[in-house]
């Protein structure tokens, strides 16, 4: 297995960019490659911006999301080499699971690793997971596995079949409700670097087959949990499937029920009652 460790992060911009050029004739198997940086510090003013967009608190530890933001530009890294079989633009992320092993200080030094996993099939086309690892003093304290979808795509001969949905009981009563404006997608991207061009305008979601532009996962995901901020589990696994694309603007719906130290989660249109996320929260 090839490691490949960087000086400092990645221009996303230039990455997106190369993704856009060679995404024609893209296929094969996974790369057999881990990404990394090491000694990484959080950015005081970028995470004060993340802590705003996504309506957590600010405190001396970083949102259980956060880590996503810092290793996802090595992710990024990854697609959008040659060697991955996918093409990045229009990727749609379909599950994310977090797992938060402690809280992690704000001011401390963070080793990333990342890799490609799981090439497997789907009713849709093909579906990858990016695996992440975050180290502090030489221990694990945060890992993610982020599967993503890309439509029309085919796995390998032998892949096995791809695991999108998160199941919850229904979750009836809305304990929130918000309004997402129609520049959601671009302040997401600000601080978390996902330029994606299906989040950004109504006229580049078009592009990859979206009638408009459409919420980032991830932030949905940020969004629901800083709802609960102060509630969580010091050490938590947060699991959720992305649903239903959530178009900008709208008008959805959060509800949450208790399960033991945890939480189960779902956000819906406020209209029509697509479920846009579902989700459950666990203490490990």
């Amino acid at each position: 297995m090839a490691r490949q460790e960087l000086d400092g992060p990645p221009s996303m911009a230039q990455l997106f960019a190369r993704a856009a050029l060679t995404a024609r004739g893209r296929g094969g198997d996974l790369p057999d490659t881990r990404i990394a940086r090491t000694g990484v510090t959080v950015e005081a003013a970028r995470l004060a911006e993340y802590v705003r967009v996504c309506r957590f608190a600010l405190g001396d530890t970083l949102p259980v999301t956060y880590p996503h933001v810092l290793a996802f530009p090595l992710q990024v890294a990854l697609m959008s080499d040659r060697a991955f079989p996918l093409a990045l633009p229009g990727l749609v992320h379909v599950r994310n699971r977090v797992e938060q092993l402690r809280p992690v200080g704000t001011a401390e030094p963070l080793d990333l690793e990342v890799w490609a996993d799981t090439f497997a099939t789907h009713r849709s086309g093909a579906t990858v997971d990016l695996v992440a690892s975050v180290r502090a003093g030489g221990a694990e304290v945060w890992r993610s596995r982020s599967t993503y979808l890309a439509r029309g795509a085919t796995a390998p001969q032998d892949a096995p079949t791809a695991e999108v949905d998160v199941h919850v009981p229904p979750l009836d009563t809305a304990a929130a409700q918000w309004r997402v404006p129609d520049d959601a997608g671009r302040r997401y991207a600000a601080v978390s670097g996902d330029v994606n061009p299906i989040h950004l305008s109504g006229l580049t979601a078009k592009a990859f087959g979206f009638k408009r532009a459409i919420a980032h996962g991830m932030w949905v995901k940020a969004r629901a949990l800083a709802a609960l901020s102060g509630r969580l589990p010091d050490a938590v696994a947060v699991d959720v499937g992305f649903k239903k694309p959530l178009f900008l603007p709208s008008t959805v719906t959060l509800s949450t029920a208790s399960h033991g130290a945890g939480w189960d989660l779902a956000v819906r249109n406020a209209a029509s009652g697509a479920d846009h996320l579902l989700g459950t929260v666990r203490p490990v």
